[in-house]
């Protein structure tokens, strides 16, 4: 079981002073999260991909990049690949040096996005982005894993004889999590490749997104990849914590309220008793958390949000503290409850030499 965060790089202001941090402020202050990250024992920090304000994070893999040469064990992800945007010959150039850099610690995970501005700023149409998703990863597939390519689709010019350079580190691609929070076609798709499915359930009830998983389970043992059971799960998460309960909730409430994809629809309590959010003590976070296994199944990456909705660095870090203290607790008793055969998390090879050497 892998445990990490995920950021989407948003430049909120704070609602409790009004201060608004600088694009450059919030640059630096994704890579010392993801410094603490490793400090703490996590797994996997992963960043999101955005092309409009108020975010920041528009090149994931020069950000990865940086973070490889300050880190060491460190797997570093992406909470969303614009699949439908970014060109797959990009892609695959581009992270398969990411993977050279970082010595495999490199994955990724495809999503569509849901900005409809940002599909023509890229010659793209919205319209057309579950057929996009579908195409441009079957390309991005082969380009992975054929070391010469001919191909001819709908959405871009065919590629004659083409080598994508570099070629992915000792020839293994780095593992794909294909992102949806609606999409059946998408879990359709990571089923048919045998890929991993990251449900990120952290705006819409657990019931729509076990429904999700339990199509991709169904459908991955359908396409042959391994049992229902064996198929590779991600989850997301947000959690705020205090040592007391209720000064989490006095504290994170403000931020609640007043963020862009909160304000205005259901209160805290509701939304914390609907969705995987949990405002309160390290205990309900470890109580809570466990109950996603309940719901989704033994899975493989659990990933939190922490540091969205104008919080400040400093309580960001402070969060990552009190993470780093239940990490342990998180780890055995999901090792406890785990069932027999259920696939390991995925890690490139050259990363379980290192851990056997």
């Amino acid at each position: 079981m892998q445990f990490g965060i995920f950021t989407v790089g948003d430049v909120t202001p704070d609602p409790t002073n009004g201060r608004t941090p600088t694009e450059h402020d919030r640059i630096k202050a994704m890579v010392a999260i993801a410094l603490k990250a490793e400090e703490i024992g996590l797994d996997v920090f992963a960043t999101g991909e955005h092309h409009n304000p108020p975010f920041v994070p528009s090149s994931p893999t020069t950000m990865l990049g940086y973070i490889a040469a300050r880190t060491e064990r460190l797997i570093l992800s992406t909470a969303t690949t614009l699949i439908t945007t970014n060109d797959p010959v990009k892609i695959a150039e581009d992270f398969a040096m990411l993977q050279h850099l970082a010595d495999g610690r490199v994955d990724l995970m495809l999503g569509r996005g849901n900005t409809a501005p940002v599909y023509p700023w890229f010659g793209q149409d919205i319209r057309q982005g579950i057929p996009l998703a579908l195409e441009n990863y079957g390309l991005l597939h082969r380009l992975w894993r054929e070391d010469v390519v001919n191909w001819e689709g709908r959405f871009r010019t065919p590629l004659h004889g083409f080598t994508a350079t570099p070629r992915p580190l000792d020839g293994v691609p780095p593992f794909v999590w294909h992102g949806s929070i609606r999409s059946p076609q998408i879990a359709e798709q990571a089923a048919y490749y045998g890929d991993g499915f990251f449900a990120n359930h952290i705006f819409w009830p657990k019931e729509h997104f076990m429904r999700l998983v339990g199509l991709y389970r169904e459908r991955f043992a359908h396409h042959g990849h391994g049992s229902p059971e064996q198929a590779v799960v991600g989850l997301g998460g947000q959690v705020f914590m205090r040592r007391n309960s209720q000064d989490a909730v006095r504290e994170f409430r403000p931020y609640f309220d007043h963020a862009p994809v909160y304000g205005g629809g259901p209160s805290l309590e509701e939304f914390t008793e609907q969705t995987p959010l949990t405002v309160g003590s390290p205990q309900e976070v470890i109580d809570k958390t466990l109950t996603f296994r309940e719901n989704f199944g033994d899975y493989q990456r659990q990933l939190f949000l922490v540091d969205h909705a104008g919080l400040p660095l400093q309580t960001v870090l402070e969060q990552l503290d009190l993470l780093g203290e239940i990490l342990p607790v998180l780890r055995s008793e999901f090792a406890a409850r785990r069932a027999a055969g259920v696939a390991e998390a995925p890690t490139h090879p050259a990363l379980s030499a290192r851990v056997k050497s």
